[in-house]
């Protein structure tokens, strides 16, 4: 059983490995095809698929939510004004956001911020729910953002650190 669980392990990672690079290669194509002020919410979902979430935005229009998370280390933000054209498009997972996560902060606040997180964990005995978000430290550095929210999803605190799951953080010991 063990040989069995260690290539499927590999087939796991590599599959998730190569949707990653297939996601931010599309990603690149479609960002330089899109230009603000110009492309249309059609044009938009053409290129990016169906949004995760969609948030009205301050002014009229919405934000459409696309995640990239787990597998990735993006979450984008794209603005529609009231228009129907993209005036926005932001990748969200970022220091100068995760900056912003503040103590008191309601889950749906943060939830707006930096879109979908990649994990949730409850901790019942602690009464509170951590969630994670992936994200590259520059120049390709994959880490970790968490919140912990406590049961009134309200933030408690944040911390960031390397990404367990990144192979360059794995300890050695094979399992071939």
């Amino acid at each position: 059983m063990q040989l069995k669980q260690g290539p499927t392990r590999w087939l796991v990672a590599v599959g998730a490995a190569v949707s990653a690079v297939l996601s931010a290669g599309c990603d690149v194509r479609n960002i330089s095809e899109l230009k603000e002020g110009v492309s249309t919410e059609a044009e938009v979902r053409a290129r990016f698929g169906q949004p995760e979430a969609i948030w009205e935005a301050p002014g009229g229009g919405h934000v459409l939510e696309y995640n990239r998370n787990p597998a990735g280390h993006v979450n984008y933000m794209i603005t529609i004004g009231p228009d129907g054209r993209m005036t926005a498009l932001r990748q969200v997972l970022t220091p100068e956001n995760f900056a912003r996560i503040q103590p008191g902060m309601m889950m749906e606040q943060v939830r707006r911020l930096l879109g979908k997180p990649a994990r949730q964990t409850p901790y019942p005995l602690k009464r509170e729910s951590a969630w994670d978000w992936r994200y590259l430290q520059p120049p390709n550095t994959s880490m970790v953002f968490t919140v912990w929210f406590n049961e009134d999803w309200r933030v408690v605190r944040t911390a960031t650190a390397p990404d367990p799951e990144a192979p360059e953080n794995r300890g050695g010991g094979g399992g071939r």
